[in-house]
């Protein structure tokens, strides 16, 4: 298998499983999935890389045991989160930019939850970035916990053991087979297509406030007072 050549080697899927194996896998999921640390990390490419890899033998791993560990490290990972949440509280907000920490992610992350609520924790499991905000923004609101556990244990089977099944499942199939560099690079722009879309729509939103505020009627005054003086 070709190394795929999507930024630092170092985040490559088929790097990662071959330096790290399941268990290294299951650390980064579960770093994912609700520590600030892991907005960066491959979640999606990972778990298809990891199901594509079991299932072409390329992988010594039981493919069903593998779904269980990361559904339980990504449930874990969300719980992680949301306690961190609820013990920073609004001081979260507050917090300065670093290299590794940008209050843009936590103010996106925040505006997802409130849009879709509860479900939110499900529907951010499949965006990247979001999905490891999400759980930290529901402590901080203060989330049912009963909710909270319900929301992230669908949330965890569904992208889990979803996303890996998947990758088994194309795995057989000749074409992705011969093709798994492709593959691999289509499901990382999928992955990123979210954000893509968030941006634009985030600059288009920044150009409205800007000629709105532009057309605004304490802009009128200056104007005649300009053609005035000519």
């Amino acid at each position: 298998m070709t190394t795929l050549a999507l930024g630092p080697s170092w985040l490559d899927p088929d790097y990662l499983l071959n330096t790290f194996g399941v268990w290294g896998l299951l650390a980064i999921v579960f770093a994912e999935s609700g520590l600030l640390i892991g907005f960066f990390l491959p979640g999606d490419s990972l778990l298809f890389t990891t199901g594509l890899l079991i299932t072409t033998k390329q992988l010594d791993f039981p493919l069903w045991l593998c779904v269980v560990l990361i559904c339980i490290a990504a449930i874990l990972g969300d719980q992680a989160g949301y306690l961190f949440g609820k013990k920073v509280g609004p001081a979260l907000f507050n917090r300065p930019d670093s290299k590794l920490f940008k209050q843009e992610n936590v103010v996106k992350a925040h505006e997802f939850f409130e849009k879709y609520g509860p479900k939110s924790l499900v529907l951010a499991r499949f965006v990247p970035i979001v999905r490891t905000f999400t759980p930290i923004i529901a402590g901080v609101s203060g989330m049912r916990y009963r909710s909270f556990i319900t929301f992230n244990i669908i949330g965890g089977v569904l992208w889990g053991a979803g996303v890996t099944l998947l990758g088994a499942w194309l795995g057989n199939i000749e074409f992705v087979h011969k093709n798994i560099e492709a593959i691999l690079i289509l499901i990382v722009l999928i992955s990123v297509v979210p954000i893509v879309i968030e941006f634009l729509r985030a600059r288009g939103k920044s150009k409205k406030v800007a000629a709105a505020a532009g057309d605004a009627p304490g802009a009128a005054p200056a104007s005649r007072g300009r053609h005035a003086k000519r």
